[in-house]
């Protein structure tokens, strides 16, 4: 990234939310909700700041021109709080939700984020992260955007959070999803028109898949799924852990120590020990705390493969019957074998080597040799994109499209 134009698009970001109206109004909500609990104005995006941002933006991000055609409002943007359940236990979580200031029947854009450790970077919290500003003003083109926190942030955040766990993952964005059905039926001027749009990143690609795959065995769900965009996810956890083990060198070795804590805490027996090394196994079960950033999680590992893992793990992990506990729980929360139905579109960078091409290219193949028809799903590589390179252009790839597809059926 050309170094003095982000710093002119982040400045211009910086002003324009000065420049927002921010509140702290709590809105009465109907008691006789079965999601939502609570919703707190945040603040509000006038139309024209929007139209100033994203004109910056478009200096680094060109494609993002084409979204100014469709801007037509401001947002406001709330945190809401709703009941979901973990382990068959209420719990209380949290999101964000933006939508338009002008009157209308609107459909929802529910974008899964990716992969975070700390409690001050989740979208309810963080008003200073640049992709969740840009989500937060989609809005503006005629979208209700839905942004949870995930189990583990935001009004959850006294819990650990379940990692790349399917069931409470699912449960999370789809109650999240019926508390925003609750929060705009007490909406004057605002309606929802039930269709449902999915998109996320990284672990949140990883998420819309298994929110999308749930929403298509379920012909009772309240929405009307149109499309989903899944970008650089983790989708079969196996082939993610065979991908590492290949390696001499892995960039993260937090996402793989994240993983294994977070099924420990689901349940998992396998002793640490026997998959991770000294000293590095002694750490994992505290290093999560919600305070400590992938990076300084990292520092605290190490990249070399053959020193993160035991040698009888990177020996036997496919074959050890001590490691089948470890497989089984990968095979269990990767995405399920299905037929989308709906125009699926898997976006991923080439260059990527924290989520390889291969799990992208690997379900897309499933899909098509499943059945799925190559007009409703495809892939959309972006060429020489890292997986930090594709957040932004993924995300709006992924508007564009839904806003043909919406405009389309109008």
């Amino acid at each position: 990234m050309n170094k003095k134009l982000f710093l002119l698009y982040f400045s211009l970001i910086v002003v324009a939310f000065i420049s927002c109206d921010h509140m702290d109004d709590v809105e009465p909500v109907t008691p006789a909700n079965d999601y939502l609990v609570d919703a707190e104005l945040q603040f509000r995006i006038s139309k024209t700041v929007i139209d100033l941002t994203i004109a910056a933006a478009s200096a680094q991000y060109p494609e993002l021109s084409a979204v100014s055609d469709h801007i037509y409002s401001g947002v406001d943007v709330y945190k809401i709080t709703y009941k979901t359940t973990f382990n068959d236990n209420p719990v209380l979580a949290s999101g964000v939700v933006a939508i338009p200031d002008v009157d209308g029947d609107y459909p929802v854009l529910s974008y899964q984020n990716g992969t975070n450790t700390e409690h001050s970077k989740t979208p309810s919290v963080d008003s200073e992260n640049q992709l969740f500003k840009m989500l937060k003003m989609m809005g503006s083109t005629g979208f209700i955007i839905s942004l949870p926190d995930y189990l583990g942030f935001g009004e959850s955040d006294d819990m650990f959070h379940p990692y790349l766990h399917q069931e409470s993952t699912v449960q999370t964005v789809t109650d999240m999803l019926e508390a925003v059905r609750e929060f705009i039926d007490d909406k004057d001027g605002i309606s929802l028109n039930d269709d449902l749009y999915l998109a996320g990143y990284s672990q949140g690609g990883w998420a819309t898949m298994q929110v999308q795959q749930a929403i298509e065995a379920d012909a009772g769900f309240t929405y009307n799924l149109k499309a989903s965009a899944c970008s650089a996810g983790p989708y079969n956890l196996v082939t993610l852990n065979e991908y590492v083990v290949g390696l001499e060198d892995y960039p993260q070795p937090y996402f793989l120590a994240y993983i294994f804590n977070s099924y420990l805490k689901l349940g998992l027996e396998t002793p640490v020990n026997t998959v991770f090394q000294a000293p590095y196994a002694d750490k994992i079960e505290t290093m999560f705390d919600g305070q400590t950033s992938g990076a300084d999680l990292n520092a605290e590992l190490t990249t070399t493969v053959s020193d993160l893992f035991t040698s009888e793990y990177l020996a036997g992990w496919d074959s050890d019957a001590n490691y089948a506990p470890v497989i089984d729980m990968l095979h269990a929360n990767s995405v399920p074998a299905f037929v989308p139905t709906v125009p699926t579109t898997l976006f991923y960078g080439t260059a990527d080597t924290y989520v390889p091409p291969i799990v992208s290219e690997e379900k897309y193949e499933e899909f098509i040799e499943a059945g799925a028809s190559t007009n409703l799903v495809q892939k959309i590589h972006l060429d020489g994109l890292d997986h930090q390179g594709g957040v932004l252009p993924s995300g709006v790839a992924s508007i564009l499209w839904f806003l043909e597809l919406k405009n389309a059926a109008m």
